[in-house]
C-alpha cells in the first residue's frame, strides 16, 4: 500500500511544516489583510517609498498595506489593471500616464456620472468639479458599508464638505448655495446624523443621489422643484400623503409649480424642528411670501403682534389652517370651514362659543365689503386722530408765536427802562 503524502516527499513535508510554524506568527500579526499581489511588487519597489515624488513635487507614494485593505486590494487587482499604459516589464515608465478609466469596470456608474452636474462641468473644462477619486479616494477605496469609507453614510457629509463646506472652494468654483454643508450640519438632519438616528437620518445622497446628481433646473433631478415633494416623501410618507390632498398639492398636480412645496416652508439645507418657537414664529413670513394681504391683516391682530415679539404660544397660520393638509374654507374638511371653525378655536380657547368663532382673524380695515363696521370705525379713528393732532398742533403753533411775541416785548420794555435810568 502506498502512503498518502500531502507534501510529496518526507523531506518536503518537514520543510512545509517548518515554514508553517515559522510564518504563522507573522500571518497572525497581519490579521485578515490580504497580501499585496506579487505582480504589484515591481511597482511598489518605487511607489512603496513614502517619500516618492514626481518632478513637480507631488507625492506618488502608495502604501501597499492600505491598498491591500481597499476594495481593489480585496479583489487582488494589479496596478496595471487600472494603469493600463504601464508594463512591469518596461520600467521605468513614462512620467505622464493616461488618466485611469474607471468606466472599464464601472460602466454604469460612469455613464450616470457623465450626465450629472459634476460630469457636465468637467466636460465643459471645469477641472475643479468632483471626479470619481474626489469622492471615493485613490488607492484606499473601500466599500460604502465600511465605516472607514468616504462614501459610508456617516462620512458623506465630510466627503461632500471638502468642496461644498469649504469657503475657499465655494468662492473659487462659484458653487451655488454657498457653504451648504455648514447649513446642513446645523439642521435637524445634520444633528440627527450625530445622534441615535444616525443610521436612518438623511444625508447628501438621500436627496441628491450618488452618481445621479443633477442641477435642480434639470427635470430629472431629485431636487427639481416639481419633484421635491416626492423626494422628501421618501422618508416623510405621512406628510407627503397629506400634502397631496391639500390645496397646495392639488395646485401642483395641475402643473402650477408656483404653489409652495416642502422647501418653500422648511428650506433646503437649513431645515429646523417644526416644534421650535423660532421656526413657528418665522414660518409665518414664508406664508406671507404668497399671502401678503393675509399676513398684513394677521399682524394687525393680537395673535400677530405677539408672534412678532417672538412668542409662539399664540395662534400662528398653521394653528388654524394646518400645515401639510391646508384646504380652502369652502371645503367642509378644512379646519377653518364653518363646520369646523369652532372646534379649531377650542384647541386653544376651550370655552369658546359659536359666537366667539365668528371672530374674523383677517379683518381688513381697508376692505369695506368684508367688514363694514370695522372699515368705518377705522376711518373714524383715523379722522379723529388727524383732527386731534391737527387741532393741538395748530394750537401749539399759535401758543409758540404768542410766547415768542411776549418774550420780545419784555426785552423791549426792559431796554427802554434802562435807557431812562
Amino acid at each position: 500500500m502506498t502512503m498518502y503524502r500531502p507534501f510529496g516527499s518526507p523531506l518536503a513535508s518537514i520543510g512545509a511544516i517548518c515554514a508553517i510554524v515559522c510564518l504563522w506568527p507573522i500571518a497572525a500579526a497581519q490579521g485578515a489583510a490580504p497580501a499585496v499581489p506579487s505582480d504589484n511588487e515591481p511597482c511598489l519597489a518605487c511607489h512603496g517609498d513614502k517619500d516618492a515624488k514626481r518632478g513637480d513635487g507631488r507625492s506618488i507614494a502608495v502604501d501597499g498595506t492600505v491598498f491591500s485593505q481597499s476594495v481593489h486590494g480585496e479583489m487582488h487587482l494589479k496596478c496595471t489593471d487600472c494603469h493600463a499604459d504601464v508594463s512591469a516589464q518596461k520600467l521605468p515608465h513614462a512620467d505622464k500616464l493616461k488618466p485611469v478609466a474607471c468606466g472599464n469596470c464601472h460602466a454604469k456608474e460612469v455613464k450616470e456620472y457623465s450626465a450629472t452636474v459634476h460630469g457636465l462641468a468637467r466636460k465643459g473644462g471645469n477641472n475643479v468639479a468632483a471626479a470619481c477619486t474626489d469622492c471615493h479616494g485613490l488607492h484606499d477605496i473601500r466599500r460604502a458599508k465600511d465605516p472607514a469609507s468616504r462614501t459610508n453614510h456617516a462620512n458623506l457629509e465630510a466627503t461632500c464638505g471638502k468642496c461644498h463646506g469649504n469657503d475657499a472652494m465655494v468662492e473659487r468654483a462659484k458653487l451655488p448655495g454657498g457653504n451648504i454643508v455648514t447649513q446642513f450640519h446645523d439642521s435637524i438632519h445634520g444633528r440627527a446624523l450625530t445622534g441615535a438616528a444616525a443610521g436612518s437620518a438623511p444625508t447628501c445622497t438621500n436627496c441628491h443621489g450618488a452618481h445621479t446628481i443633477r442641477a435642480k433646473s434639470d427635470p430629472d433631478s431629485a431636487t427639481n422643484r416639481a419633484r421635491i415633494p416626492d423626494t422628501c416623501g421618501n422618508c416623510h410618507k405621512q406628510e407627503r400623503a397629506q400634502f397631496a390632498t391639500s390645496q397646495h398639492g392639488k395646485l401642483r398636480t395641475l402643473g402650477n409649480l408656483a404653489a409652495p412645496g416642502c422647501n418653500d416652508c422648511h428650506t433646503a439645507h437649513r431645515i429646523q424642528r417644526h416644534d421650535l418657537p423660532i421656526f413657528q414664529t418665522q414660518v409665518i413670513n414664508e406664508c406671507g411670501n404668497c399671502h401678503s394681504d393675509y399676513l398684513s391683516t394677521y399682524r394687525d391682530t393680537f395673535h400677530g403682534q405677539v408672534t412678532a415679539l417672538g412668542y409662539s404660544r399664540v395662534a400662528t397660520c398653521a394653528s388654524c389652517h394646518g400645515s401639510h393638509e391646508i384646504l380652502p374654507a369652502s371645503n367642509p374638511a378644512s379646519t377653518v370651514s364653518p363646520q369646523n371653525r369652532l372646534k379649531t378655536c377650542q384647541k386653544c380657547h376651550a370655552d369658546a362659543t359659536a359666537n366667539f368663532a365668528n371672530y374674523d382673524p383677517h379683518a381688513n380695515r381697508h376692505d369695506r365689503a368684508r367688514n363694514p363696521p370695522y372699515y368705518y370705525a377705522a376711518a373714524f379713528m383715523d379722522w379723529l386722530l388727524i383732527g386731534v393732532f391737527g387741532f393741538f398742533g395748530i394750537h401749539t403753533l399759535f401758543w409758540f408765536v404768542r410766547s415768542l411775541r411776549a418774550r420780545l416785548a419784555r426785552r423791549t420794555d426792559r431796554g427802554t427802562t434802562e435807557e431812562k435810568r
